[in-house]
């Protein structure tokens, strides 16, 4: 059995940053890759980023290149989302995602800039709430 645990998620004035953790854990598990999508109340799932954790290679969504920042951690299947100059729209439950094998990331337009965001294991995400 494998579990996806997030944490870090919270309440933030606009402009300021939060870092939301990422843990998945299960015995012999080895991630190939991991990512987060983030859902708001009323909106489509949005696909942020991914990480490849044996090449470190990251995809993100182009609107939060710049912004947001997936790092590995040191300890094995750990990821981190650093978020800065955050806006109320980025209001949402975040989501952790980890596969074994397969890949973490589609991109879903031909230009490259949105991604679809799965995984074989999902977290049951962090709330993070920025205000005005």
């Amino acid at each position: 059995q494998v579990q996806v645990v997030e944490s870090g998620g919270g309440s933030v004035q606009a402009g300021g940053s939060l870092r939301l953790s990422c843990q998945a854990s299960g015995n012999g598990y080895s991630s190939n890759c991991m990512g987060w999508f983030r859902q708001a109340p009323g909106k489509e799932r949005e696909g942020l980023g991914v990480i490849y954790m044996r090449s470190g290679n990251a995809y993100y969504k182009a609107a939060v290149l710049g912004r947001f920042t997936i790092a590995q951690g040191n300890v094995e299947n750990t990821i981190f989302l650093h978020m800065k100059k955050l806006k109320q729209e980025d209001t949402a439950v975040y989501f952790c995602v980890s596969a074994s094998t397969r890949q973490c990331h589609t991109w879903t337009d031909p230009a490259g800039t949105e991604l679809s965001v799965d995984g074989d294991y999902r977290g049951q995400g962090t709330q993070v709430n920025v205000s005005a």
